[in-house]
């Protein structure tokens, strides 16, 4: 997506939109969503008109889609419009800021047009994170994980859970940014493996696809963990507890291995009296609980961002009629890194 929008074209008088079409029972498929044509919604007085450029899907949506999901935000409705992050282009504001033409970020993702209240468009600041694809990451979460989870250290040996995901591929380069001596990282495929060497830096992968985790976490890291980012849960969390040395520190962060077949938790079978002897920590991060680190994430982002030693991964499709898909490609394990929508 270029940072600077492309001209303004004339509002038609409809667009489409995705809506979500029953809830789904075990793997979620693409007749769980309907993408209608809908009448483009008309501001009222002080709103913003926004035409969506991209869009983020992520693994978080298809717990939404229970309607008993434990999340601090509201969960899907059959019959109505799905939201989620999106970057769009100003075509109508009242004046006062954001401005025709200006690149906002919001939550109304999953259409092509927006009405927004103008404190819901935050203006990208391409000075701060100059990547429009760095605004829709799950950059954030992962900066929190490693930072105030995990609380890496240098020369740690960090285990990194669902490392090729949206997540994972930016919390195995924080880890390196903020000293870990060796990383490691688990994902499905060799494929995605050679892309966590090769591309990301780390020093070693362990396949879920492939055999006991705690067997190859333990050739991978014969002296044990010092930090774990746990994104996944279940046997790879499992794993980590039994190779956590001594004071090491573990965040949880998610729980994929739940949430691709819609669970909303994932029940995790550990000996807490070795956690105790071990003084081993473990800690949930939410992003809505650590606002305050925002302004320093962005700093920290940006400059890794400018300096090259970071990268956003990234898989994009075209035309909200495949975003659907895209979800679901992205709970399957189809692609490495963020999963995006060009509207």
């Amino acid at each position: 997506m270029s940072a600077t929008p492309a001209p303004t074209a004339p509002v038609p008088a409809t667009h489409h939109e995705v809506r979500l079409a029953i809830r789904p029972e075990g793997p979620l498929t693409v007749d769980h969503f309907q993408v209608v044509e809908a009448p483009v919604p008309a501001p009222g007085p002080g709103q913003v008109l926004v035409r969506n450029r991209l869009m983020s899907v992520t693994a978080v949506m298809r717990t939404l889609m229970r309607d008993d999901a434990e999340l601090p935000m509201p969960s899907y409705v059959p019959g109505e419009v799905l939201w989620g992050p999106a970057i769009g282009e100003v075509i109508s504001a009242p004046g006062t800021g954001p401005y025709p033409g200006d690149l906002v970020a919001h939550r109304s993702g999953w259409r092509e047009y927006a009405v927004l209240d103008p404190a819901d468009a935050q203006p990208l600041d391409l000075d701060v994170l100059p990547d429009p694809v760095a605004h829709l990451s799950q950059g954030f979460t992962a900066w929190l994980g490693v930072v105030r989870g995990a609380e890496v250290r240098p020369g740690d040996t960090v285990f990194v859970t669902g490392a090729a995901g949206g997540v994972g591929s930016l919390a195995g380069q924080f880890a390196r940014l903020h000293g870990a001596g060796r990383v490691i990282g688990s994902t499905s495929t060799r494929r995605k493996a050679a892309y966590l060497t090769e591309e990301l830096g780390y020093d070693a992968v362990v396949l879920r696809t492939e055999g006991s985790i705690e067997d190859q976490l333990r050739a991978a890291a014969p002296e044990g963990l010092d930090a774990v980012f746990d994104n996944v849960g279940g046997e790879q969390l499992r794993a980590a507890v039994a190779l956590a040395r001594r004071g090491a520190r573990i965040a949880l962060v998610g729980g994929l291995s739940g949430q691709v077949g819609g669970e909303s938790g994932v029940l995790v079978e550990m000996d807490t009296f070795a956690l105790v002897s071990r003084g081993i920590t473990l800690r949930g991060i939410a992003g809505a609980d650590h606002l305050d680190a925002l302004p320093q994430w962005r700093k920290e982002f940006g400059r890794a961002l400018r300096e090259g030693t970071v990268t956003v991964p990234h898989t994009s499709l075209r035309g909200i009629d495949q975003a659907p898909r895209a979800l679901c490609e992205l709970l399957a394990g189809r692609h490495i890194g963020a999963v995006l929508v060009e509207l």
